[in-house]
């Protein structure tokens, strides 16, 4: 007897009852599904907008799952939009071959950007934030903003995490602040300013665009599963190859927490050991805060040697508080795995120690 593949998504139905929240290409919805109230996301760009008393069909899995970042029902079509119609440029499609595959106008496909990249593929020695999670965006654009107010920054945004740049509350709050200029989603990440096929147009699209400085990074959410390789961070080390093959200066952010109570997370994360031990082949600019206190500057430089990171790639010390502060005044929110700035400062001061780096080399 044939066996009935198991199904891999779980949908109901459910009517929308307010709308909480809107920002550009979504919406945070309460809706009404089984007898109980849960929150949902609408991606306008793929169902449109919502109106109150709307029945839609909801991806329930990862609420059904109980998940963290993801934990939303995602509302799949809305009924009364039975019939949306694309923009005519463009035929590169993201998340390919699915259900939910969707048309994007991708920078390969624009001639005045795709006739300089294919004739000077060079990122003329732009420097590039390679950050270990979506939090730590925000503490390096602020300390790129202060300390150069003219650069012109890009977001990178890979596969890793969210592939919707919308999903992203930072992202928006950063460029509403003007601390960012301009967004690029690689691989099938979509909805930033730039579209682009990898990492590599992406990063020549961030230079031709006129940016001086880029940083790569997931959306939220990045998946882990406990082993070495199995995490999307492992993109970070490929990332310093695509960097230098470019010819840009790659400047890695590790990942430092003293609060965490995982072994494989704790000091030094084990996604930043294993993506600059053995992912990333060639030199990176590895940068730690000065105002880490000592004793744990000492161990996490003891974690580096015995992953003889030290041989490897150069290791430098900046100053990221005034970023910090900056955020703060401005009432930014500074969360990184549900840890504030106050329960984890090391990590974010060694993500604007990054960011006031890259701002000393900006041409």
């Amino acid at each position: 007897m044939e066996k009935r593949p198991g199904f891999m998504i779980r949908l109901r139905k459910g009517r929308v009852l307010n709308v909480i929240e809107k920002r550009e290409g979504i919406e945070e919805v309460l809706v009404e599904s089984e007898g109980t109230l849960q929150k949902a996301i609408n991606y306008i760009p793929l169902s449109g907008e919502v109106s109150i008393g709307d029945e839609v069909i909801l991806n329930t899995t990862a609420v059904f799952l109980n998940l963290g970042s993801g934990g939303y029902h995602f509302i799949i079509h809305n009924l009364r939009n039975s019939h949306l119609d694309i923009e005519e440029k463009g035929h590169i499609m993201k998340l390919r071959y699915t259900p939910f595959q969707i048309k994007c106008f991708s920078v390969e496909e624009k001639e005045d950007i795709r006739k300089i990249i294919e004739n000077k593929p060079s990122l003329e020695g732009m420097p590039v934030v390679i950050i270990p999670l979506h939090s730590a965006l925000a503490p390096v654009c602020a300390a790129i903003k202060c300390n150069q107010r003219n650069s012109k920054i890009a977001f990178i945004m890979t596969d890793g995490g969210a592939l919707p740049i919308f999903f992203s509350k930072t992202v928006f709050l950063l460029k509403k602040l003007n601390l960012l200029d301009l967004t690029v989603t690689v691989g099938h990440a979509f909805g930033g300013d730039l579209e682009a096929v990898n990492l590599y147009t992406g990063l020549l699209a961030a230079k031709v665009s006129g940016c001086n400085v880029a940083i790569v990074g997931t959306g939220p959410g990045i998946v882990g599963t406990g082993t070495k390789y199995g995490n999307t961070g492992i993109i970070l080390g490929e990332a310093v190859n695509a960097v230098n093959i470019l010819k840009g200066k790659a400047i890695f952010i590790p990942r430092i927490t003293i609060y965490e109570k995982r072994a494989r997370h704790f000091l030094v994360s084990h996604h930043t050991l294993t993506a600059l031990s053995e992912i990333a082949l060639t030199k990176a600019i590895v940068v730690l805060s000065e105002e880490i206190d000592s004793v744990i500057k000492d161990l996490v430089m003891r974690k580096f040697l015995e992953y003889k990171l030290t041989d490897k790639h150069d290791i430098v010390f900046r100053k990221g508080r005034r970023a910090i502060d900056f955020l703060i005044e401005c009432n930014f929110p500074l969360y990184s795995m549900g840890k504030n700035y106050e329960k984890e400062p090391y990590y974010f001061l060694t993500a604007a120690s990054g960011g006031a780096f890259a701002a000393e080399i900006i041409k």
